[in-house]
């Protein structure tokens, strides 16, 4: 299972990210245990200054702006099996 942060302040691009994620997830078979993050001051103490964040696993994967389907998957697709492609 992997650990997912969503930072950001609750805008619209925050929402879709986490939505995203959640889909790809969904569809893919891949467990996360998601935490949204909405306090400024957090987010900057991880290093983030464009929202939406993600962290996997306490390492920043993505800052600012939407991030695509494929974008996503690749996220935990590197983590779960680097050497193969249709493990997830």
């Amino acid at each position: 299972m992997f650990e997912v942060k969503i930072l950001g302040t609750g805008c619209a691009n925050c929402n879709n990210t986490q939505i995203l994620i959640e889909k790809v997830c969904a569809d893919n078979d891949i467990s996360i245990d998601l935490e949204k993050i909405e306090d400024m001051d957090t987010i900057i103490d991880y290093g983030i200054m464009s929202t939406p964040g993600v962290l996997i696993d306490g390492k920043i994967a993505h800052a600012g702006g939407v991030p695509d389907a494929k974008t996503v998957l690749g996220w935990f697709k590197s983590k779960c099996c680097p050497t193969d492609d249709n493990c997830c």
